[in-house]
């Protein structure tokens, strides 16, 4: 089973992108879950994660105040807005589900193909 990541795009920098994940297999609700984002020539990382169990985000410092992960129950959807894009976050952005946001990328599963985000001028 994989999560459908959608919505990448070429923006300039400063410039905004919003993500959507989604299944129709199962409720994304019942699980948390995270995005990443792997560039080229480097490791995969985690840029947020909204826990399934009382909707809590997580950030790293690299996204704060710029990223903003949420649900849309209602359409089986977990969004990623994605603003003052800058020329350090292009990779591939994919969504993966958990038991919670403390588990390791590695217990992260149902991993899609992921979507391109490209920030250039």
């Amino acid at each position: 089973v994989q999560l459908q990541a959608y919505g990448g795009g070429s923006v300039q920098p400063g410039g905004s992108l919003r993500l959507s994940c989604t299944t129709s297999v199962f409720k994304l609700d019942h699980y948390a879950i995270g995005w990443f984002r792997q560039a080229p020539g480097k490791e995969r990382e985690g840029v947020s994660c909204i826990s399934g169990s009382d909707n809590t985000t997580y950030y790293p410092t690299e996204v704060a105040g710029r990223f903003t992960i949420s649900r849309d129950n209602a359409k089986n959807t977990v969004h990623l807005q994605m603003n003052s894009l800058k020329p350090e976050d292009p990779a591939v952005y994919y969504c993966a589900s958990a038991s919670g946001c403390e588990a390791s990328m590695a217990e992260f599963g149902s991993w899609g193909h992921g979507t391109q985000v490209t920030v250039s001028s």
